[in-house]
């Protein structure tokens, strides 16, 4: 799974919700965390200042709660234990501990509730790998820090077994390693702080099925992969503030993701039927946003400030040529044959401000079901079940020529506002692009996609638009292939004719 590096390779605020406004804005574009800056942005959007001030939970018991001392390691794995389903929990101010083994975990039964007092903390001591696992339903931890575990790679601390209907609300998950939190089906996470975690705020992943129903809202995103995976196993796609895998239905809104090493928000495979809105998205290294072998989504009413520096630099000074991008579409589309809220990709409303690049639509021609060149570890598309299906000579002819191959189809981007100074980016070259391209198709042998079918069809026969957006700066355009980079008016004219309707100026006039 992960981005594929081959060929060029990289392969109105909407809400109104009970948010802190706040303004100013120190972000730094190496990607490390400034967690007391708070932004401001064009729109005057809210933004979830959670890490700096988080809120306070209940300062004495709930009736009928039970209440966890701090000063006895292991009395709330224990008292968990021995209560019956449905009981709520109070963790008394000071630092809690399980047991000194590894695996010592609290395993929660369906419908309990831990409540932590002001000042509570669950501390692993970097012993412990998870906090809360199991597969109970309908948990709820509110107010509660959560800290110094220490997760493998691609696992989670708190729900660490991906179980479904947990609600995490007002947490703060920090400082541990591997991904701060799991998801699964129907989990609501609300107005936490995801700060400082070693791979993944959190890691929206079942190891069977698919997770539905998932809402994101009101959180803050900060300063995750500290252990900087991309580094230590390249090419693994396994980095960002938050990952989604074979996600079917997602509200991500109003949250703060910022200063993250590697991709702010990355859905990667097999997710359908996201609403991207609302949010305030800046100075991660990557791209703020990637949306890769995946479908449908709304894309709306976000802000994108100072992303991409440190990638999108690197690999120019290295002499790529590939338009890395902000907002990153690799073999995404719209596909009106699986189900959701709307059936294409559209980002409408948002304002990138002074980011590398802004908006890549990218098809790799040789990654298709049953290629060896498909990193997506042997899935196959939602509209193909059997991926042995997709080969010689059945994959050459309809149906299966166009359903065992990701497409960047059905894109809608409109009515948005992209500014560049490139002063304030610090560039010359490769910073300023805006693109929709494919590479030429050479493996494997046997492939029906070889040469420039996949160019030619998402660069012109995908329905893949631009139009009435504004312009401010000095834009170029990429259609096709990489060497082919145009001004704003090749972009508008045949065969591209994209961007009707749009304005473009070189300076900001309001």
């Amino acid at each position: 799974m992960g981005i594929k590096r081959r060929h060029w390779a990289w392969a109105a605020a909407l809400l109104t919700l009970a948010l802190l406004a706040v303004t100013g804005c120190q972000g730094t574009p190496s990607g490390r965390e400034k967690p007391t800056a708070a932004p401001s942005t064009p729109t005057s959007m809210p933004v979830a200042r959670v890490c700096a001030r988080p809120a306070a939970g209940p300062a004495k018991a709930p009736t009928g709660a039970v209440t966890v001392d701090p000063a006895v390691a292991g009395d709330l794995a224990a008292k968990t234990k021995s209560s019956p389903p449905n009981t709520t929990f109070w963790l008394r101010p000071g630092t809690h501990r399980l047991e000194p083994d590894r695996y010592a975990q609290v395993i929660p039964k369906e419908g309990d509730s831990y409540l932590g007092a002001p000042g509570a903390v669950l501390d692993g001591r970097k012993t412990n790998q998870y906090a809360f696992g199991g597969t109970a339903r309908n948990v709820t931890i509110r107010y509660l820090s959560v800290q110094g575990f220490v997760a493998p790679q691609d696992e989670g601390v708190v729900n660490h077994d991906s179980a479904d209907g947990w609600v995490i609300e007002h947490a703060t998950i920090q400082y541990n390693s591997g991904a701060g939190l799991m998801a699964g089906a129907r989990q609501r996470v609300l107005a936490n702080c995801l700060r400082g975690n070693g791979q993944y705020g959190m890691n929206a992943y079942k190891t069977t099925g698919r997770i539905s129903d998932l809402v994101v809202e009101g959180n803050e995103i900060v300063g995750n992969n500290t252990g900087d995976w991309e580094r230590r196993k390249p090419g693994c796609g396994c980095t960002g503030g938050v990952k989604f895998w074979a996600v079917n239905g997602a509200d991500v809104r109003g949250n703060w993701v910022h200063d993250n090493r590697g991709a702010g928000l990355w859905a990667d495979t097999n997710n359908n039927d996201f609403r991207i809105e609302g949010n305030v998205l800046e100075a991660n290294d990557g791209a703020a946003l990637i949306y890769e072998t995946s479908y449908n989504a709304v894309i709306r009413n976000n802000t994108f400030r100072r992303n991409n520096w440190v990638e999108g630099r690197k690999y120019a000074d290295s002499g790529d040529t590939f338009p890395f991008a902000t907002i990153y579409l690799s073999e995404s589309g719209g596909e009106p044959r699986i189900p959701a809220r709307t059936d294409k990709i559209e980002i409408y409303r948002n304002v990138l401000e002074n980011n590398w690049s802004g908006i890549t639509l990218w098809e790799n021609a040789d990654r298709f079901c049953h290629s060896p060149a498909n990193t997506s570890s042997g899935d196959c598309t939602l509209l193909v079940k059997n991926t042995d299906r997709c080969a010689q000579p059945a994959i050459a002819t309809a149906p299966l020529y166009a359903d065992c191959r990701w497409k960047t189809q059905r894109v809608d981007i409109h009515d948005n506002r992209f500014v560049l100074d490139k002063s304030v980016v610090d560039c010359t070259v490769e910073c300023d692009r805006m693109a929709v391209l494919a590479n030429y198709g050479t493996y494997p042998d046997w492939s029906p996609y070889q040469g420039e079918r996949v160019a030619e069809a998402i660069t012109l026969k995908q329905h893949n638009r631009w139009h009435d957006n504004v312009y401010v700066g000095p834009w170029k355009f990429v259609a096709h292939d990489p060497s082919r980079i145009l001004d704003s008016g090749q972009w508008q004219s045949t065969p591209y004719q994209q961007d009707a309707d749009s304005t473009f100026r070189a300076v900001d006039g309001g």
